[in-house]
C-alpha cells in the first residue's frame, strides 16, 4: 500500500513504487503486469498503474504485447554484457580520476563500506551486499568530484540493479567481492592512476566473463 500522505503527485509513487520492485526483483521477469491486482495491492486506480507501465516501457524495463497485456522485460545476456561494457570504461575512467583526487576521508569511508559488506556476506544480507556494492562504487565515482560523470555512471547503476540482485542470488559469489574491492581501495591509495583504472576495469571484467560463462 503506496503512502498516500506524500505530497507527490500520485502517478508518480506509483511509477517509482513498480520501477523499484522490477528493479530489485519483487517483480521477477517475466511477471504479467495485472493492472486489476496491481490496483488493489497499492491502493490506488487503474488509471496511474496504466501510466506507470507505458513509462516503465519506455525504459525497457516493461514488454507490453498486443492483446497478451503487459509483462516484466526479461534480463537478456546482451543488455547485460551492453551495460557492463559501458561500466568498464567509465568506471575505469572514474578510478583513474580518483587515483589523482580522492582525498583520506573518501579513502576511510571505502575501507568503512568495504568491512560493512564483509559483515553482510557473513550474515548471508543480500539486501545488504546489494546496497554496499552500489554505494562502493558511488564512493568512487564520487571521489573523482565530476558531476558529469557521477550523472552518467548513476544512470547505468541504476540499469545494472537488476542483475545485482540476480547476481547474489548465489551468495557463494559475494564472498570473493571483498577482496577485489580492497584490490581497487590499494591501487587508489596508491596514487597510481593506471593501476587504478586497470583494477576497476579487471573487476568490471570479471563480471562480464561470469555472465558469459553462467549467463543471468
Amino acid at each position: 500500500m503506496l503512502d498516500i500522505q506524500n505530497h507527490r503527485p500520485l502517478r508518480e509513487l506509483v511509477y517509482e513504487e513498480l520501477k523499484h520492485r522490477i528493479l530489485i526483483g519483487d517483480i521477477h521477469p517475466g511477471t504479467r503486469m495485472m493492472e486489476v491486482d496491481l490496483a488493489n495491492e497499492l491502493g490506488v486506480s487503474r488509471t496511474p498503474i496504466r501510466e506507470a507501465i507505458r513509462n516503465l516501457e519506455k525504459e525497457g524495463l516493461v514488454t507490453i504485447e498486443p492483446r497478451r497485456g503487459a509483462y516484466a522485460s526479461k534480463l537478456a545476456m546482451k543488455d547485460v554484457i551492453d551495460i557492463l561494457e559501458v561500466r568498464q570504461e567509465l568506471e575505469g575512467f572514474a578510478a583513474s580520476l580518483a587515483a589523482d583526487r580522492i582525498t583520506e576521508e573518501y579513502k576511510e569511508k571505502l575501507e568503512a563500506v568495504n568491512n560493512e559488506y564483509k559483515s553482510a556476506v557473513d550474515a548471508g544480507s543480500t539486501e545488504d551486499m546489494v546496497r554496499l556494492d552500489s554505494e562502493f562504487h558511488r564512493l568512487i565515482v564520487e571521489a573523482c568530484d565530476n558531476p558529469v560523470l557521477m550523472r552518467m555512471i548513476t544512470q547505468l547503476q541504476e540499469m545494472v540493479l537488476r542483475f545485482r540482485y540476480l547476481y547474489y542470488e548465489d551468495q557463494e559469489r559475494a564472498k570473493e567481492q571483498p577482496a577485489a574491492h580492497q584490490f581497487i581501495i590499494d591501487a587508489l591509495a596508491s596514487g597510481d592512476a593506471e593501476r587504478s583504472r586497470k583494477a576497476a576495469r579487471d573487476h568490471i571484467d570479471d563480471l562480464k566473463t561470469l555472465v558469459l560463462n553462467e549467463g543471468v
